[in-house]
Parts: structure tokens; C-alpha cells; sequence
């Protein structure tokens, strides 16, 4: 089974330092963003790095925000395009797809689905 993500908190509190709301720097944030990092990307001790002040949590913050987002979009986007080149019959340009995501993906999530559908087309035309 997948290990269980827990972006919607990270996606809350970016939510509330775009509105102007400090980072509360507590035990439970700091937590939640070393578990994060890993998850869209980014080291353990560029993560580590970032905890040492509230500014740099907030930008750790607001980083892994966007790239759930921005991975979110990329993936469903180009799964979408995927899918109209496999009805086409098209199926090199729906392997080209899945292609272009791995070329710039850091979200390890959003990667391995681009490597699945990948596999799911090896035995296509």
C-alpha cells in the first residue's frame, strides 16, 4: 500500500502565509514540513536548512505548496493529452507525454504515475 501524503495541511497553511498570516514555527509544522520535502522533491537537508528561522519555513512552506500544485497540474494536464493520443491510436505521442513529465518532475508521486503509464503503453503499437 502507498504511503499516505499529507498535502492538504501543507496546502492550508500556505494558503494562510499568502494571506499574510506568520508561520506559527511549532514542533507539529516542523514535522509536517520534514515529512513534506521528501515527498515533492526536496532534500532532507535543504529541508533541515530551511527550519532554522520562520522565514525560511515560510519559503519551504510556499515551495512545497507549489510543487504539489504545479505537479498536480503538469500530470493531469498531460495524462489528459495521453489519453486523446491513445483514442487517436497515437500511442507515440502518448509515450511522449509521460516523456516530457519525467523530463522536468521532481514530485516523486507525480513521476512514478508518469513511469506507470508509461509501462501501461510498453506493449502498445
Amino acid at each position: 500500500m502507498a504511503k499516505e501524503l499529507e498535502w492538504e495541511p501543507v496546502r492550508a497553511l500556505a494558503r494562510q502565509v499568502r494571506n499574510g498570516e506568520p508561520l506559527a514555527l511549532t514542533d507539529e509544522v516542523k514535522a509536517l514540513l520534514t515529512r513534506t520535502a521528501p515527498e515533492v522533491g526536496i532534500s532532507d537537508a535543504d529541508a533541515a536548512s530551511s527550519l532554522g528561522s520562520r522565514a525560511g519555513a515560510e519559503a519551504l512552506l510556499l515551495e512545497c505548496a507549489r510543487r504539489i500544485k504545479e505537479g498536480s497540474n503538469r500530470i493531469v494536464d498531460a495524462l489528459h493529452r495521453a489519453k486523446r493520443h491513445r483514442q487517436a491510436g497515437d500511442f507515440d505521442s502518448a509515450r511522449q507525454e509521460m516523456r516530457d513529465i519525467l523530463a522536468i518532475e521532481v514530485v516523486p508521486l507525480y513521476r512514478e504515475i508518469a513511469e506507470d503509464q508509461l509501462e501501461d503503453m510498453a506493449d502498445e503499437p
